[in-house]
């Protein structure tokens, strides 16, 4: 079961509990991994986000919550969430599918890049990212999240994406090979400080608001967990990957990112590797959220697909593409 919440009941229920100016305007904006809705009030704007129950539990989202409140006390530049009148992070709704947790967020300045990140808005993403990960081992939790392992990366992804693939036995054999292939070569990696923190778990442009002067603001950590830096890494450059964006604004980034925080010529090297697991996480959260919302995409089709762009990703050549 799923429900869409109405926003004149968020407003009298959920937005009055937040010290905020009057609201003129609360419309639903975006489904994705949570129901957005965008927040117009006579002072400024704001962001209210519902989480799905099929996705994350309370602890997930408290987690997130917590982390983005930490962050924003070291001004680094995300979209942080606001307390309610008693406190809270976050507040529960009872909706007919169950418990749901709600967060106000205030709305982050600027636009996303248009087409492709410029070579400057890329550098500064990834110095942004860098500076969660300098951050991220003085941050306490009150709270537990799954860490980002193979086990949860790769066996958990598995466990979504196979039964799909039963139709074409020579794509499933494929895949379990991959996928043993990847465990095999990532598990060597360490996992202490500094490789090991936490996650932003889906950096990307679409992530991210830039400003005319080039501010940025961070948004959208309902990814995030413990895991291996390089990992964050990776799942930039799977995303940059399958939507085009060119080589030199990749390597603005991973630049970036090194003008803050030293990259170790091994997890340079597992990059590729971590890039495809990122790819398997990211095709089994997409397979669940369709099973909800979108079942008719899920056809031969998007699988076959799917396959081909893990066959270019292990390619000689994969950074070309």
């Amino acid at each position: 079961m799923y429900s869409t919440l109405v926003s004149d009941a968020l407003v009298d229920r959920v937005l009055s509990q937040y010290d905020i100016p009057t609201v003129t305007r609360c419309h639903f904006w975006h489904r994705g991994l949570s129901d957005v809705y965008l927040v117009s009030t006579v002072g400024a704007d704001y962001v209210l986000r519902v989480a799905h129950r099929h996705w994350r539990s309370l602890e997930d989202v408290i987690f997130e919550l917590e982390f983005l409140d930490f962050l924003h006390d070291r001004e680094v530049p995300v979209a942080h969430p606001l307390r309610t009148h008693d406190g809270r992070l976050a507040i529960e709704i009872q909706a007919p599918e169950g418990v749901r947790a709600a967060a106000l967020f205030v709305y982050a300045p600027g636009e996303i890049p248009l087409g492709d990140l410029s070579t400057a808005q890329s550098w500064r993403l990834g110095t942004a990212l860098a500076q969660v990960h300098r951050f991220s081992h003085e941050f306490q939790s009150t709270v537990r999240r799954d860490d980002l392992t193979l086990e949860y990366l790769l066996d958990r992804s598995l466990e979504t994406i196979a039964p799909f693939l039963q139709r074409n036995p020579e794509d499933c054999d494929y895949v379990y090979g991959v996928v043993d292939d990847l465990r095999s070569s990532l598990t060597h990696l360490p996992t202490d400080r500094p490789y090991w923190t936490i996650c932003w778990g889906d950096p990307h442009s679409g992530n991210a608001h830039f400003t005319e002067d080039g501010l940025i603001t961070m948004f959208d950590f309902d990814q995030c967990g413990y895991g291996w830096r390089a990992f964050d890494l990776a799942k930039f450059l799977n995303v940059s990957l399958r939507t085009g964006i060119s080589l030199k604004v990749r390597e603005a980034f991973l630049g970036g990112y090194q003008s803050i925080e030293s990259i170790e010529s091994f997890e340079v090297e597992a990059l590729q590797a971590l890039t495809l697991t990122a790819h398997f996480w990211s095709w089994a959260i997409a397979v669940n959220a369709a099973r909800v919302h979108n079942y008719s995409r899920l056809d031969d089709t998007y699988f076959t697909r799917r396959v081909a762009q893990i066959k270019r990703l292990r390619s000689k050549d994969w950074q070309l593409f």
